[in-house]
């Protein structure tokens, strides 16, 4: 992909003041202008960022309708009534579903829980789910990630004598539902002082103020944290702020003493006896989570996730990871299906947005086409595919671009959409396709920046060689953990060149490995460079060239520093 790269560099009065702070926390003043990137100014807030305390977690009570779910909860339990906690299919659902369940399940036990099936019930809360909690004697239903579009069935849940708590997190319409309580920092008239929870962050914060108000310890909440930071780091959510507690300390427990059912995923795909990172969940656990609801139904992941003998729950985590052998081989032969179209179509390939429908496509896998798409041109892409005469799909989008805007510009084409910024999915009637389509990428072209369309490499710093100290190294993991609004920083560094070791490696001739030096200092650095052998003829030329990188442990030599070159120029290119 042809990077463009986007560096501003520092005013001197910007850099006087990263330095100030510099001192203050004993950091290079390379590090302190990352802090001041993030909002971080002061010793304090920096300490704060560091060193995250579940002490700081905010009061679960400042939600809206926090109070009145607790006591609807209480009084159910109270009167024994049957309590199902209802979730999506997807890793957040799943997580959250189970968060919930296992923890309530140590003080009652009259509760069970439910995820509809993707492709009979489709997204969200079914009227087949609502008519089976009838028929098992449910009073209330906990619903997590979903449920706060759902005015029509939670109308009818209500005929059946069913009260609903909905704990979502996707932007709500104006009108809401008629549940007992909503619980959604997204809501209109929110009090809560953090917006970007995911849904399994909702539960937690549900189940904080549910033990908060019958006096039970929050330490015996300490060993669900490992369920909200898979969730935080699948749903692609916000890592700062409260987030950032829950991931920092989800991914201690999940190093540490993860769940009887996490622990059997991590060992299935390959990752014990390493520490466990948000890179780890996005690429390895999290799908394996998500494949159950894409390929057959989410509750196999739910039963997994709340198991307790490590044996059992062994054997469904190789089950599942089947699952996701087949959702692999799927979502290949729909991405090369999906790039096929968008080459052949012209009309496609010079829009500012892409809209691509097969009737053919498996369901659960559009989603992930979608993103494919999304990375391979760099526009929001929508992918659809049919199931009963409705299309139905997912909508991704580029940095800083708002899809759901976009979606719901359209939506008196569709008979259903949610979700938030990057991603949203929808359904509308196949006839209706063609007007979504135009429709869709004509708002799209009014009003997406040109910038937004561009793969851009966004740099934090400009460094030489020399500023990559084992002590900057050390305060650079301290940023971790990474995700949205605290990404890995990105170095640049120009004018660097071979050692004269560097050579083409990989199955396929396609990575190089390098060992470079700068013309400012002495230093060898070790590089990998994924993906571009094309560069290794320009590299081995000794011609300088400035390439930009992250910062990581070499896995052979734990001791030593690493560079992940994510693009390399010629010099005399920039």
């Amino acid at each position: 992909m042809n990077f463009k790269w986007n560096y501003e560099q520092p005013t001197p009065e910007r850099q006087q003041t990263a330095k100030e702070l510099a001192d203050k926390i004993g950091m290079s003043p390379v590090l302190a202008e990352l802090l001041l990137q993030r909002g971080i100014r002061t010793e304090s807030a920096a300490k704060r960022f560091f060193r995250p305390m579940l002490s700081e977690l905010i009061d679960p009570f400042l939600m809206n309708d926090m109070d009145v779910a607790v006591d609807r909860l209480n009084d159910a339990m109270g009167r024994k009534e049957r309590i199902m906690v209802y979730g999506d299919y997807d890793v957040d659902g799943c997580t959250a579903v189970a968060l919930v369940y296992k923890f309530l399940q140590q003080f009652y036990s009259n509760l069970e829980y439910y995820i509809p099936d993707r492709y009979e019930e489709g997204y969200g809360i079914s009227k087949k789910g609502l008519d089976l909690a009838a028929e098992h004697g449910v009073k209330l239903i906990i619903v997590l990630d979903c449920g706060i579009k759902a005015i029509e069935e939670i109308s009818y849940a209500k005929q059946l004598g069913i009260d609903f708590i909905v704990c979502d997190h996707h932007v709500p319409d104006d009108e809401l539902p008629e549940a007992v309580a909503i619980l959604n920092p997204k809501r209109e008239d929110s009090t809560y002082p953090f917006k970007d929870l995911c849904g399994c962050g909702v539960g937690f914060k549900f189940m904080q103020a549910f033990a908060k108000n019958n006096g039970i310890p929050f330490s015996q909440l300490i060993p669900l944290l490992d369920f909200c930071a898979i969730s935080i780091a699948a749903d692609i959510v916000s890592v700062m702020g409260e987030n950032r507690i829950l991931a920092f300390h989800g991914l201690k427990q999940l190093n540490q003493n993860p769940s009887v059912g996490v622990k059997a995923i991590i060992e299935t795909c390959g990752l014990s006896g390493r520490e466990i990172t948000m890179s780890d969940i996005i690429f390895k656990i999290g799908p394996r989570i998500n494949a159950s609801g894409r390929v057959q139904n989410g509750t196999e992941t739910v039963d997994l996730l709340v198991e307790r003998d490590f044996k059992k729950a062994l054997a469904l985590a190789v089950h599942i990871n089947k699952y996701n052998d087949q959702r692999r081989d799927i979502d290949k032969q729909m991405t090369e299906e999906a790039n096929q179209i968008v080459e052949r179509l012209e009309s496609q390939e010079h829009q500012p947005a892409i809209v691509l429908y097969d009737k053919g496509w498996k369901k659960g896998v559009v989603g992930i086409v979608a993103s494919r798409m999304t990375e391979m041109y760099y526009r929001p892409t929508v992918v659809l595919s049919c199931t009963n005469g409705i299309a139905s799909g997912s909508a991704r989008s580029v940095a800083g671009y708002d899809i759901y805007d976009a979606v719901k510009s359209c939506r008196d084409l569709l008979e259903n959409f949610g979700g938030h910024t990057y991603a949203v999915g929808l359904s509308l009637k196949v006839e209706n396709i063609p007007e979504f389509r135009r429709r869709f990428q004509e708002y799209v072209s009014k009003n997406i920046h040109v910038e937004q369309t561009e793969a851009t490499l966004n740099i934090d710093a400009e460094i030489d060689f020399k500023d990559i100290t084992k002590k900057m190294h050390n305060d650079l993991k301290k940023f971790a953990p990474h995700g949205p609004d605290n990404l890995k920083p990105l170095f640049c560094t120009r004018n660097v060149y071979d050692y004269g070791t560097s050579k083409v490696v990989g199955k396929h001739e396609e990575h190089i490995k390098l060992e470079l030096v700068d013309s400012r200092s002495s230093n060898v650095m070790n590089g990998i460079a994924f993906g571009q052998s094309e560069a290794a003829r320009y590299i081995k030329s000794r011609r300088s060239f400035n390439i930009v990188y992250t910062i990581e442990d070499n896995i052979f030599k734990r001791s030593d520093v690493q560079l992940q070159i994510e693009d390399i120029k010629p010099s005399e290119s920039l």
